[in-house]
């Protein structure tokens, strides 16, 4: 029998348009994303298949997660804040003042290097991501596992899930709705 895991990131956030903030202001920033839902626009519908042929949902528990799931017309088994995404931490510059997406490609490249600041620390997400692809692994006892997740996390999630031996079917990107699928064979180990 052949085991099934699907990562899908969610759909896009519903944000109010900020122009320029400081690293200090990202803390605001950081904390009405975490709150976002998603665009009020239909799942696209490979999406929506993906969805309705999942044995098991898996959420994060974060809004723009939840609210991706009732788009794609399914129910979750399972919501979770173990498959939040990776916390972003913010820094506490006044200058430069820089868009939101410029300063979370920053703080999030310097997370990498070991800036966490108050944020969740990135040997901590890896432990978590570990916990998380485990929790999935054993959901794929019950059928294809579906997470609707966050980018960063769900990558960490996948490298989990190959050092584990699962082999990734496709991958269709980055971005809002994209998915990568792993598959095993049942005792394999």
């Amino acid at each position: 029998m052949i085991k099934e895991i699907i990562l899908m990131r969610h759909g896009q956030p519903n944000l109010a348009h900020v122009d320029k903030v400081s690293a200090v202001g990202m803390k605001c920033w950081i904390e009405e994303y975490e709150l976002s839902e998603i665009v009020d626009q239909p799942a696209p519908e490979a999406c929506a298949e993906l969805a309705k042929a999942a044995s098991v949902i898996v959420a994060s528990s974060a809004p723009r997660a939840l609210t991706s799931v009732r788009a794609l017309g399914v129910q979750p088994t399972l919501v979770d804040e173990l498959f939040c995404e990776a916390e972003l931490p913010y820094g506490s510059w006044k200058r430069p003042r820089l868009s939101p997406f410029t300063w979370a490609f920053i703080l999030r490249i310097l997370w990498l290097r070991g800036f966490s600041g108050a944020s969740e620390s990135l040997q901590q997400a890896k432990v978590r991501a570990e916990t998380a692809a485990k929790q999935l692994q054993s959901l794929a006892d019950e059928g294809t596992v579906l997470l609707v997740g966050h980018g960063f996390m769900n990558q960490m999630v996948a490298r989990r899930l190959e050092a584990a031996g699962w082999t990734r079917q496709q991958s269709t990107g980055s971005r809002y709705w994209s998915s990568m699928s792993y598959r095993r064979l049942s005792g394999t180990s």
